[in-house]
């Protein structure tokens, strides 16, 4: 049964990356939790609400002994500033949310794809 470890932030997703770095690795990275407001216990991003249950649906085509780390990038005013740690890191470079990839390689889904069911399967399929 493939793990999920809850990250929030960029040096705790690193962490949980080293820590399971004898497994495969998927990287879901998602609007922070609004705690606030009328969407609260949800993400900000609409489209990252749209796509976490099809991830998980879908988690069962992925290898049984990887790992999925769910990330959170932060509240929206974080995520938009263009030289955050996300978008310049040279391992990540994340252009939006969400995005589901596999660490170390090169395939990933960005936005609407990571609501796209045939995608998403293929991607932990392929891994």
């Amino acid at each position: 049964m493939v793990i999920e470890v809850h990250a929030e932030g960029h040096g705790p997703f690193m962490q949980a990356v080293e820590e399971h770095k004898a497994k495969l690795v998927f990287a879901l990275f998602c609007g922070s939790v609004d705690d606030k407001g009328g969407d609260k216990g949800q993400s900000w991003c609409p489209d990252c609400v749209a796509a976490e249950p099809i991830i998980h649906e879908h988690l069962k085509h992925a290898p049984k002994d990887a790992v999925l780390i769910h990330c959170g990038v932060g509240k929206r005013d974080f995520w938009k500033d263009q030289t955050n740690i996300f978008r310049t890191d040279s391992k990540l470079k994340l252009k939006s949310v969400p995005t589901l990839m596999i660490w170390g390689k090169p395939q990933r889904l960005e936005e609407e794809q990571c609501a796209n069911a045939k995608l998403v399967q293929m991607l932990f399929e392929d891994s």
